[in-house]
């Protein structure tokens, strides 16, 4: 069936193919490791909220300044809740640059990451 030429020419195709995967699979782990260390943080306006968020979005840290007493529950409330907004947007921004740099943000692999942290 394959002879000469075309034997090499089609174990050449199969290598290449078998190197292209290899490749591909070490950039996700390498994708993978760094977005499992990520963390985003972010701070109100006027200093009084902190928020951390770990790899998956979720909170990791809250502090409040002593100054949070002298305003309506309902303001720290709301501050806590777009400073948390604020920390997710951070972490969604260094995730973008991690798949950039190690899959491409333009690929398949890539858009998927990056649909995925802004849901």
């Amino acid at each position: 069936m394959f002879e000469g030429p075309d034997l090499d020419a089609a174990e050449r195709r199969v290598d290449d193919w078998q190197a292209g995967f290899e490749q591909r699979a070490a950039q996700a782990r390498e994708l993978a490791a760094r977005l499992a260390r990520l963390s985003g943080a972010a701070r109100s306006d006027d200093g009084l909220v902190t928020v951390t968020v770990g790899a998956g979005g979720g909170l990791t840290g809250l502090e409040l300044d002593e100054g949070i007493r002298r305003q309506p529950a309902t303001e720290t409330a709301r501050q806590i809740l777009a400073t948390l907004a604020a920390a997710q947007a951070d972490l969604t921004a260094k995730a973008t640059v991690v798949t950039d740099e190690t899959v491409g943000a333009d690929s398949e692999t890539g858009q998927a990451v990056i649909a995925s942290l802004t849901r």
